[in-house]
């Protein structure tokens, strides 16, 4: 019942859709459900390191929303003046925060994506609409962790010879690091260049080519489409309804709360969390980590 072994097309919409939604929704109560569920989703994911992630993400929120203030000056509720003069405003602070939280959950959601979707599953969906995307996208998305691997199989032959990034004084540090970055942008262009000619060859490029897959739509898939659905009804007649936004300029002037309100508030979070649900229904069916 993972969310990640669901059909690959649900995994595309879901990520599509909230993706879209993320950036599109600026009410405040659609960005906290937003921030909220890419926040736990992606801690659920990837466990501490997301969670380092996600806190480092903060800071980049406070400080683009005084960036932001600083240097626009629409708005009529004046906070205090800059260095320079000119008037901080509620209204541009506030808009600064809506767009960092806006940044920081899409961000989330992309970690969330790099763990969940595969390579083979990108070839799948893309493969018959365009094999070439579908090839550049596979070699895409081992470029990380190949760049990574390299990058500490070269410092540490480096560092044998005594030319590693850290070692020797300043000039020479800078030096080391120069070649260093040298080495691998080559060596990474070169096996970028190989691997698109060499799958190339094989016919993955060529249009209607077949592939094995061990993907298909069954009940189960139905079923979380049906709801998803329903989900994204919902909220496409939230956004007819004028919603999921509010006015910033010259004041902040948002729409009444109403209980349908609540109602596009609760279909928007289920969309969002339903992965989260999935994947904790299934450790509790199977706390020994066995896969259903």
């Amino acid at each position: 019942m993972r969310f990640d072994s669901y059909h690959p097309v649900i995994n595309f919409i879901y990520f599509t859709v909230a993706l879209a939604c993320a950036v599109q929704f600026d009410h405040p109560v659609f960005l906290v459900i937003s921030y909220l569920a890419a926040f736990f989703y992606s801690i659920k994911l990837n466990g501490v390191r997301s969670f380092v992630f996600n806190l480092c993400l903060i800071p980049f929120i406070a400080a683009y929303a005084i960036y932001y203030s600083y240097y626009n000056h629409f708005g009529v509720t004046a906070l205090r003046t800059n260095f320079i003069g000119n008037r901080i405003t509620l209204e541009a602070l506030t808009v600064g925060l809506v767009r960092g939280v806006m940044a920081a959950s899409v961000l989330m959601i992309f970690s969330c994506i790099f763990t969940l979707v595969s390579a083979d599953k990108i070839v799948y969906l893309f493969g018959r609409i365009s094999p070439k995307l579908s090839l550049y996208l596979s070699i895409l998305l081992r470029f990380v962790p190949r760049v990574k691997q390299r990058a500490a199989k070269t410092e540490l032959s480096r560092r044998g010879i005594g030319k590693g990034c850290f070692q020797g004084n300043l000039v020479c540090r800078l030096k080391n690091c120069g070649s260093f970055i040298s080495i691998l942008v080559t060596w990474t262009l070169e096996d970028f260049m190989e691997s698109a000619q060499s799958m190339k060859c094989r016919g993955y490029s060529l249009r209607g080519r077949t592939a094995f897959s061990i993907y298909r739509f069954d009940n189960r898939d139905r079923g979380l489409v049906l709801v998803m659905s329903l989900c994204i009804t919902l909220m496409t007649a939230a956004e007819a309804f004028d919603q999921t936004g509010i006015l910033y300029d010259p004041e902040i002037v948002m729409n009444r709360i109403t209980p349908l309100s609540c109602v596009f508030y609760a279909a928007y979070a289920l969309f969002l969390l339903l992965p989260m649900f999935l994947q904790i229904a299934e450790e509790k069916r199977y706390p020994s980590g066995s896969v259903s």
